[in-house]
């Protein structure tokens, strides 16, 4: 993963390519050489036409009656999402949250790899947390300018999380996944992607309400 992408496309379609990936790898692990739109779409609960759209985008380019070639297909979005290159980063509060994401092994398969965590709290200073110890919050500065960090995770109380950005930003981050409730302020130089668990829980919950009531489901 890097974060010097220069491609860019409509964030519904950038939404959908992992789930593409996914499917692609699960035909890649049977043994199919090539996926067909149509099929991608149904498995999906997609439009076949917004599954060419969004494919077109990597320059693939698909064989009628057979479909994408399917490796060709998945080297190509790891490359244009920027997976195709591991990306070290930093994790700032080793919380219940945090302690989660250092332990899921998938980042590995999306060029994601945490290096090392931060905390305040001197009982998990010092300390490993699924293989990744976790330093003094202090030293963070420090190690992302000698290390090169560019991106770091956030997973700091709230009333940290402005000061904890600050800190990252002004050592050399410039991308961070905010995983906090708070709206950061940075500069226009550095790219937030903040992940709002409530508002996904609204769309869960509204979802399972309109399903208990008869409506129709859009594809979530």
């Amino acid at each position: 993963m890097t974060l010097g992408q220069t491609r860019t496309a409509a964030i519904p379609t950038i939404k959908r390519l992992p789930l593409y990936l996914r499917s692609l790898r699960d035909l890649q692990v049977q043994g199919e050489a090539f996926a067909s739109s149509a099929a991608l779409a149904k498995e999906l609960m997609l439009d076949p036409i917004v599954v060419r759209k969004d494919l077109a985008i990597t320059g693939v380019v698909g064989t009628p009656r057979r479909g994408f070639p399917v490796d060709a297909l998945i080297l190509a979005i790891m490359e244009f999402l920027g997976w195709s290159n591991t990306t070290d980063a930093f994790l700032c509060g080793v919380g219940s949250l945090g302690r989660a994401l250092l332990g899921y092994e998938g980042f590995q398969l999306y060029g994601l790899r945490i290096v090392a965590a931060f905390d305040a709290n001197p009982d998990k200073i010092g300390t490993k947390e699924h293989g990744v110890k976790i330093f003094d919050v202090r030293k963070m500065p420090t190690m992302i300018e000698r290390m090169h960090i560019q991106l770091g995770i956030l997973t700091v109380p709230a009333d940290a999380a402005q000061s904890a950005a600050n800190t990252m930003i002004a050592a050399g981050i410039r991308g961070i996944w905010n995983f906090t409730p708070v709206k950061l302020e940075v500069p226009d130089t550095v790219v937030i992607q903040r992940v709002d668990l409530a508002s996904s829980l609204a769309v869960l919950s509204h979802r399972l309400a309109a399903q208990a009531a008869g409506c129709p489901l859009s594809p979530g």
